[in-house]
């Protein structure tokens, strides 16, 4: 089941003040970013994102699952009803997050 595009939009809402908040649709569901670099996945209407120290630090209770089979454990986000932790823990995960490489030229 793909993400609606009502749960999309909400995400991107919640998360907006943490920076410039972009979805791009992959292989069915979404990968989300913050300026640019990629922090989290949409999946089945749920938020998973990287697991990273900083992030670590800055959530309630540890809950981490594969976004879908065969991948890695992602941190799952299942409130996402405070707009300001969240865009807490996208900051702070941003931050650990290494720069994305630049696109070679074609």
């Amino acid at each position: 089941m793909a993400c609606t595009t009502d749960f999309v939009q909400y995400v991107v809402d919640q998360c907006s003040t943490a920076g410039d908040i972009t979805i791009k649709k992959m292989f069915g569901e979404y990968g989300i970013y913050c300026n640019g670099k990629i922090f989290g996945l949409l999946c089945d209407d749920c938020l998973y994102i990287k697991p990273t120290e900083a992030g670590k630090k800055k959530l309630k209770s540890i809950d981490l699952r594969p976004p879908y089979p065969g991948a890695k454990d992602y941190f799952y986000i299942s409130d996402l009803e405070d707009h300001e932790v969240l865009a807490e823990i996208v900051k702070e995960t941003y931050k650990d997050l290494p720069e994305p490489k630049p696109r070679k030229k074609k």
